[in-house]
């Protein structure tokens, strides 16, 4: 496999909302390049990238895929990510290691909450985008809608690289903006085209648009701008070098339309990109840590070989793939690297360069090369591999919290430790999900993106791990306090033959501040109780409260004074206070008026304003307190706060109410008072949820 310099590969995302035709467009790249001899079709489950088996039950791109080609002499290494937001993290950990951004817009449905996500995501990266417009063959498609839109979001240097002559049913003419024709295709899904100068009207747009793009690229550059001005205008080539520049500057957003079914417009898209495109030569420095947490530089024209892992990928046929991208020097096939993220040395294996699931081997990978290796020992996405030389760190991104809980009980005895090495190595691959083990709640907790994500991870689970569960709603984490004082002396005594038990404790408590937790103090008054059993007496206070007296949460935010007592000069022991200290204090607080506090969370709710008085009301109804409102460009942010019991599968709640428009985020606030007619129910629950455990 020929080996291309730096300055000639092209390293991009394919990102967008879910459904603009991703997959289709990486599919037809693929055929116009003849890296494959026809375009498969998602709903065959036949296409290069969605190969998973659960990409092809449900049809959509749940994992990011790697592919490659070549055009023009230059290599794309391209990725197609996910649209739906639940697998936003996929998209974000393509985004990093990618040069630039091709935004896929549908063209029947202009922007989505998807566009935008990615849309930040590429921003926060650094990385210029490349728009999209696709399906310009389906009906009701309208260019100038779409157009107006981004321009609306993105601003007014997003131009029209090219415009649609017959948009809708049938489509298969443009015009080329750079190159004043007008390009006709064949629909036959080979991409193959004629192309002729404009006429007619079309000849007065292609001008106008012509000279206003060369002006666009003036204005990007002091120099190009004097020229423009000096000469009344620009050589055709200072106007094409100065496009490379002014996208790199971010200056101005190229726009394209096709369609990615037919293979209308896609090779011209792909000059544009093998001509105008970032290489790694555009972004030759990425800055890391050294061993000693001191910030470096790492450099594409660097010798010490510097990767990073951007994704763990398991694969029936191979096991363990790690994809990955160098910034320095070449990896090879059995060398030795530095995993300095984990400070462990792996051993590169064969190296791969993907395209979905089929993979050649290549010997090495030099700097801006995209590949996969398989049977790192243990190497994690967001790990960086590099010389032992000279040990760097790149940053790891950082992922999204995750929106949705849910509770994992096994079904079959025995399987514990099985779900446990699955859930941690599905973690590994992908740190978007994450599990915890609730001591407290006696659950495994796992989180996620979202349903759909949390459906995928589960599948994966059981497929791959052999294993039965089933998810269900978690318990909540309430707390029991007091609203009055109480008092109680409680005697413990116990004879066996011989040495018997004997303590008196009496102990009295009132409420504390919120979020006090519990003060333990003694107020004893002679030589009624040895001190040295006050520790003792303490530990049996503490016990009961980790244990619960109510519904069996913890006790918090109370003052309890023990003040006085008894003791035998031969049966008071140690264990003998911990349990008087443990029952007084057990009767003190069922007598001090108990009452449940409930877990309050904060929620920020992102939603176009046409939604805001449905998701209002819908917060209202889960008891939720609304703290504000503020406009973010076109979106409305409703801060709340809302019991976390309400909040259960909230994420998809708001997605149906927003038709998928609407993103929260939430985190706990404090503890409140659950109010008394709900007090039952909980402690209810609690009675069985003990007896079942």
């Amino acid at each position: 496999m020929a080996m291309h310099c730096s300055a000639d590969i092209r390293n991009f995302a394919i990102v967008g909302h879910a459904s603009s035709g991703k997959t289709v467009l990486s599919e037809a790249m693929l055929a116009c390049s003849g890296a494959i001899g026809r375009m498969g079709r998602i709903v065959d489950g036949s296409t290069v990238s969605d190969y998973h088996l659960s990409e092809r039950q449900r049809q959509i791109s749940t994992q990011t895929s790697l592919l490659h080609t070549t055009w023009m002499d230059k290599k794309f290494n391209f990725m197609d990510t996910p649209g739906y937001l639940d697998f936003m993290a996929e998209a974000l950990a393509a985004l990093r290691v990618a040069d630039f951004a091709l935004v896929v817009v549908h063209a029947q449905h202009g922007i989505g909450v998807g566009t935008e996500r990615v849309w930040d995501c590429a921003t926060d990266c650094g990385i210029p985008k490349i728009i999209v417009v696709n399906a310009m063959d389906k009906p009701n498609a309208s260019f100038n809608d779409v157009l107006d839109d981004a321009r609306a979001h993105y601003g007014t240097r997003v131009f029209p690289m090219n415009v649609p002559i017959n948009p809708g049913p049938g489509f298969n003419q443009i015009l080329d903006v750079l190159r004043s024709d007008v390009v006709t295709y064949e629909t036959t899904g080979r991409g193959r085209f004629t192309e002729e100068p404009a006429h007619g009207e079309w000849k007065e747009r292609v001008a106008r648009l012509h000279s206003e793009l060369i002006e666009l690229i003036a204005e990007s550059d002091d120099t190009l701008l004097t020229k423009f001005f000096d000469q009344g205008g620009l050589s055709e080539e200072e106007f094409r070098s100065g496009i490379h520049a002014a996208i790199q500057q971010q200056l101005f957003t190229p726009l394209f339309c096709i369609s990615a079914e037919t293979d209308v417009g896609v090779a011209r898209l792909m000059d544009f990109i093998a001509k105008y495109g970032s290489s790694p030569v555009d972004r030759q420095m990425v800055s890391a840590l050294d061993g000693n947490g001191k910030e470096v530089t790492v450099t594409l024209t660097g010798t010490d070989p510097v990767a990073q892992v951007f994704k763990t990928m398991n694969e029936e046929r191979f096991g363990e793939l790690s994809a990955f991208r160098v910034y320095s020097g070449t990896v090879k096939t059995g060398m030795d690297l530095l995993n300095s993220t984990r400070g462990i040395t792996e051993r590169i294996g064969q190296i791969y360069v993907l395209n979905g699931r089929d993979r050649g081997a290549v010997s090495e990978l030099h700097a801006g090369e995209i590949g996969a290796t398989v049977k790192l020992k243990d190497t994690h996405t967001g790990n960086t591999l590099c010389s032992a030389n000279r040990p760097v760190r790149l940053s790891a991104p950082e992922y999204p919290k995750p929106t949705v809980h849910a509770a994992l009980q096994p079904k079959a005895k025995g399987e514990e430790d099985k779900i446990a090495a699955g859930l941690a190595r599905l973690h590994e691959e992908d740190p978007a999900f994450v599990f915890t083990t609730d001591s407290e709640l006696h659950q495994t907790i796992v989180a996620a993106q979202g349903e759909l994500h949390l459906d995928v991870v589960a599948e994966r689970l059981r497929r791959r791990f052999n294993v039965h569960f089933d998810l269900i709603e978690p318990r909540v984490r309430f707390r029991e306090t007091i609203r009055a004082t109480g008092d109680s002396t409680y005697r413990h005594k116990k004879q066996t033959g011989g040495a018997g038990q004997f303590a008196e404790v009496a102990l009295r408590i009132a409420p504390a501040a919120r979020d006090s937790g519990i003060a333990f103090r003694e107020s004893l008054s002679g030589q009624c109780v040895d001190r040295v059993f006050v520790s003792s007496v303490e530990r049996g206070v503490r016990n009961a409260c980790t244990e619960g007296i109510l519904a069996g949460y913890r006790v918090v935010d109370v003052n309890v004074d023990f003040y006085d007592g008894k003791m035998h000069p031969v049966d008071s022991n140690d264990i003998s206070f911990q349990v008087a200290g443990y029952w007084a204090f057990k009767e003190a607080f069922l007598k001090a008026r108990p009452c449940l506090l409930e877990p309050i969370h904060a929620l920020e709710v992102r939603v176009p304003e046409d939604c805001t008085g449905k998701v209002i009301g819908d917060l209202s109804s889960r008891r939720g307190r609304i703290v504000g409102t503020d406009a973010e460009g076109p979106l409305q942010v409703i801060r709340a706060q809302v019991p976390a019991r309400e909040l259960y599968r909230y994420a998809s709640q708001l997605r149906s109410l927003t038709g998928g428009r609407g993103v929260h985020t939430e985190a706990f606030s404090h503890y409140e008072e659950l109010p008394p007619d709900l007090e039952p129910q909980v402690i209810e629950a609690s009675k069985k949820a003990r007896a079942n455990h």
